[in-house]
């Protein structure tokens, strides 16, 4: 699927990858040309790699490869990729690619900010009035947060970041265009936000062990999402740990989705 953004120089290839977690697809973006940039290849299937390859072709080759992050959904085609364009650069956040990148560093037309939470090695790309988000931010539903240090303080400021940029588009890594960068954003943080209340409210009435707690802060979630949940409840829990609001005798969650 071709995802088109009018007075843009950017256009989406959907992967045919859908799944609980994947939404309708991992997006791989393709901005300018002569030479185009590619952000997130997407999954390692021939039909999706091909749509990807005929559209750097149109637009006069490949300057280079940036990922978001490095989860296997947006970077298994980096060697069908780079089979094919050997000499284009690979750049990310993390020290096993060529070009290490950091936050407010340029990649061709792409601006690097660092946006942690949903992986360590997370950045979104800023170029023009576009946002290329990857994980961070969703055409719909929300991310789950890896409980790493700092994790979900760190996610809320790179949403508030990318709130301050004068922004008309966000590119997701999975759902639909966002036309409206500025309520979306705002959804984002009013939704994690009423987490942590649901979650305090919770420990207040004496909740410790996973399960209750995903039932009373995470009550609407489907089963098959209950693990990526859980994974997020962690990332809160260390969140109030280092503001010294956890109390005693939480259950901690499996971190295995």
């Amino acid at each position: 699927m071709r995802l088109e953004l009018p007075g843009h120089e950017i256009v989406g290839i959907r992967a045919p990858n859908p799944g609980p977690f994947t939404l309708s697809g991992t997006n791989s973006w393709i901005v300018g040309r002569g030479p185009a940039w590619l952000v997130d290849p997407g999954p390692a299937i021939e039909e999706h790699v091909a749509a990807v390859s005929a559209e750097i072709e149109r637009r006069g080759g490949l300057g280079g490869i940036a990922l978001t992050h490095d989860h296997p959904d947006h970077t298994e085609a980096v060697p069908a990729i780079r089979a094919r364009y050997p000499d284009a650069p690979l750049a990310a956040a993390h020290s096993a690619a060529a070009v290490v990148l950091a936050d407010g560093d340029r990649f061709g037309p792409l601006e690097a900010l660092v946006t942690p939470g949903h992986a360590p090695d997370h950045l979104a790309f800023v170029t023009g009035t576009a946002a290329l988000t990857g994980d961070a931010v969703l055409g719909e539903g929300s991310v789950f947060i890896a409980p790493d240090p700092g994790a979900l303080a760190a996610y809320l400021e790179g949403l508030k970041r990318l709130g301050r940029r004068r922004l008309d588009v966000l590119c997701p890594g999975h759902g639909p265009l966002v036309h409206d960068p500025q309520a979306k954003l705002a959804e984002y943080l009013t939704h994690r936000l009423d987490r942590e209340r649901r979650l305090l409210a919770a420990l207040e009435k004496g909740k410790r062990s996973v399960d209750e707690l995903l039932d009373e802060a995470w009550s609407e979630v489907p089963a098959q999402l209950r693990p990526a949940a859980a994974v997020t409840l962690a990332a809160h829990l260390d969140k109030l740990a280092d503001e010294d609001r956890l109390p005693d005798g939480v259950q901690r969650p499996s971190l295995q989705l």
